[in-house]
């Protein structure tokens, strides 16, 4: 099975859809995204600055809609090489977890757009209630780093391996935390602009709930994994559920990628705007045959990838 794995907030990059526009598909899609999110996708992957689409209300909606472009992108690659569908798994870090819904049939594509352009509003307004951030927390003792977390008042937002998690509070906190870290860690700022995934998210998993029939779910056509404990979710109004309080709930990436070794994942392909997820993958999923996608050259790669390492269904 090869697993397209979506990418949360802070993958993306000023200019990063630009070589993407070129591709008439890719375009039309992302009119059509831009439509339904009510942002200009477009100029926003292609012109905006890196302070605009750091605005979460902008680069969630902008992180999903680049994962959904490439996955069109690398199944018209696969036709054109004349390689057959593979079985594919997909999964989401955080906001990506929108984009592997729509991927695996759970939303459609306007479905996925109304509901990160809520989550995505929704979250800038409790960001904007009290300033806060997140950071990576590389290396120590995990036991040692939560007791850091603790007495200092932040949280663990993100499980993204046994290596690395990523803290999340005030300001005040993480520079704390930057200022006098764990032994043995290194803590590198995260270009985001709120403690996501925490209690300070709770308004945002509110207005979420308040909404949940307005996002019809059905339920996934292929293998799809959560957050919430790394397990694969059969039923899609659960799924829902699930992307609904995640919002205000701990990433449980490094249970993903346990799951993913035990349910036969054969190769790894990162969506776009990739690079983050495949760099933790190469230090917990060492020897997993992996590619991200930045680019339209990388479709090629991916192809390959998958032609060697995928289990093949009938078109």
């Amino acid at each position: 099975m090869i697993l397209l794995a979506a990418p949360g907030q802070g993958s993306q990059k000023p200019g990063f859809l630009t070589p993407w526009l070129e591709r008439e598909q890719s375009r039309e899609l992302l009119e059509t995204l831009s439509e339904a999110t009510g942002i200009d996708l477009i100029a926003a992957g292609s012109t905006a600055d890196a302070e605009t689409i750091r605005d979460t209300a902008v680069a969630q909606p902008l992180i999903v809609a680049a994962s959904l472009v490439s996955a069109q992108a690398l199944r018209d690659a696969l036709a054109a090489a004349g390689v057959a569908a593979p079985q594919f798994g997909y999964a989401g870090h955080s906001v990506g977890e929108i984009a592997a819904a729509a991927l695996a049939g759970v939303f459609t594509p306007e479905v996925a757009a109304k509901f990160v352009r809520e989550r995505s509003q929704a979250m800038a307004k409790a960001s904007a209630a009290r300033p806060t951030t997140m950071a990576a927390v590389i290396g120590g003792n995990r036991d040692e780093i939560l007791a850091r977390l603790s007495e200092l008042g932040a949280s663990p937002a993100n499980f993204n391996s046994d290596a690395q998690l990523v803290a999340a509070g005030t300001v005040e906190q993480i520079e704390q935390l930057a200022a006098e870290p764990p032994a043995k860690t290194r803590v590198i700022p995260l270009s985001v602009a709120g403690a996501f995934h925490t209690e300070h998210m709770l308004s945002a998993r509110e207005h979420l709930e308040s909404l949940r029939e307005e996002f019809p779910a059905t339920d996934p056509t292929a293998p799809l994994w959560t957050n919430a404990d790394g397990t694969i979710i059969t039923s899609g109004t659960q799924y829902r559920d699930l992307l609904i309080s995640q919002v205000a709930s701990p990433v449980h990436w490094d249970a993903d990628q346990r799951s993913f070794t035990e349910h036969g994942v054969t190769g790894l392909i990162e969506l776009l705007p990739g690079g983050t997820l495949l760099g933790i993958a190469k230090r917990q999923l060492r020897g997993l045959p992996a590619v991200a996608i930045t680019t339209p050259e990388d479709l090629e790669a991916a192809v390959a990838l998958i032609a060697e390492h995928g289990d093949t269904v009938a078109a």
